[in-house]
């Protein structure tokens, strides 16, 4: 192995906390996530909502790979000129997105492509003589079978291309879920995935407020474009006041204690997985719930069709639902106020059907503050605080338990 190949290699390195050089590569995904919120409202429908789902899918799926390659590679010149390209075409790919089931469609496949593989390509190049060569190897081999896919794809159209790549994202995600199987390099094995969880844990906690920055952003645009009467302005208070619970429901508890998710060792993958999944749910809510406040803010008074009912309720919703399952990996049990919430929310849609879409918006905030209203009492106390489970859960793993006070348990501390 060569000096230069070395240099690729994280080797023991303390990877505790994200880079600039991956805070600057997130700057590409503001752009890309309000691409996507935006196409959803142009296209209020059953397939315009499946469009942006696989657009979103393959957008998450390449913020996911590269965040996975930025932990498990060494932070040196080599990478970070990586990301930097990596960058670029998340802008190009970005920029297509409005019509990539229209005009456009070859320019986000070929923007996809080249961007999936030129990255594994690069590290599989860097790593040539490295016996963790057929990491990127086998990601590879799985890339160029999906890449024949997205651009054949591109050049049917209608629901011939939503099929294509649909199938294209079946292939991308399951190969990853079932180890990146490649005939004569076998299956990944969990220990090549030597993950640092304080790390990937920040970079997790980062697209989401990458995210809801997505949401202040359309909120402040679709605000700012219209001429601002009171209607108008208390629909924007309502869109930020749901930002800011979403942002309370995810941070608390499980969104400060994500680490413990992970076991030790080398089965640090296998939770990874899980909170790869979580976290696209989670951002998928996110665009929806801000489509939902592009609505209520343009358009505060007067009937509210279906579909822009089911933005409104069903963002909020998407996101309850991958926060739910986010704190079951980490706590290992389900949430009760976010699974009353998510009942709550369904309660709701035949309530609302004949509400503004004001009145709709502010329903939904309501149930948000009821799910976090147990919380509220924690909320004042000291930030060194640790729940019993969290502790009883890192001494089960041999981790060593980070300091508390020294005050009782108060009631509802075993419940996230």
């Amino acid at each position: 192995m060569t000096t230069d190949e070395a240099a690729w290699l994280r080797q023991g390195e303390n990877l505790s906390r994200s880079t600039l050089i991956e805070l600057f590569f997130d700057l590409a995904f503001v752009f890309a996530l309000t691409e996507l919120s935006f196409t959803l409202a142009a296209h209020l429908t059953w397939v315009g909502a499946w469009q942006v789902l696989v657009l979103t899918m393959a957008v998450w799926w390449t913020w996911s790979v590269t965040t996975w390659a930025t932990d498990l590679y060494a932070q040196r010149a080599g990478l970070r000129a990586l990301v930097i390209a990596l960058m670029f075409g998340v802008v190009l790919l970005s920029g297509t997105v409005p019509d990539a089931f229209a005009e456009r469609g070859l320019a986000f496949a070929v923007s996809y492509v080249v961007l999936q593989i030129g990255r594994t390509s690069t590290l599989l190049l860097a790593t040539r003589r490295h016996p963790l060569r057929r990491r990127p190897a086998r990601v590879l081999f799985w890339f160029v079978i999906s890449a024949v896919i997205w651009i054949f794809g591109a050049y049917v159209h209608d629901g011939a291309r939503a099929a294509m790549w649909t199938l294209a994202i079946v292939v991308d995600y399951g190969s990853a879920n079932l180890g990146w199987p490649t005939p004569f390099l076998g299956r990944s094995e969990l220990h090549e995935w030597d993950l640092v969880e304080e790390h990937l844990g920040e970079r997790y906690r980062q697209i989401l407020i990458i995210g809801l920055g997505d949401m202040v952003l359309t909120m402040g645009e679709v605000y700012a474009a219209g001429r601002n009467g009171p209607m108008r302005t208390v629909g924007l208070a309502t869109t930020f006041l749901t930002t800011v619970l979403l942002w309370q429901i995810y941070a608390y508890r499980a969104g400060e204690w994500i680490t413990t998710a992970f076991t030790p060792g080398s089965r640090r993958a296998r939770p990874a997985r899980k909170l790869d999944w979580d976290h696209l749910v989670m951002v998928a809510g996110i665009v929806v719930t801000a489509v939902g406040g592009k609505l209520i803010i343009s358009h505060p008074s007067g009937h509210t069709p279906w579909s822009w009912l089911a933005v409104i309720i069903g963002g909020p919703a998407l996101f309850l639902l991958g926060r739910a399952h986010f704190g079951y990996v980490v706590f290992g049990h389900l949430s009760l106020p976010r699974m009353f919430g998510l009942l709550g929310l369904g309660v709701l849609v035949p309530v609302l059907r004949l509400a503004t879409p004001l009145v709709a918006g502010a329903a939904v905030a309501i149930v948000l503050l009821l799910v976090i209203s147990p919380d509220l009492p924690d909320l004042w106390r000291p930030a060194n605080f640790q729940p019993p489970n969290i502790r009883m859960k890192q001494l089960r793993h041999g981790a060593r338990p980070k300091p508390r006070s020294d005050r009782p348990p108060a009631p509802g501390e075993l419940t996230d």
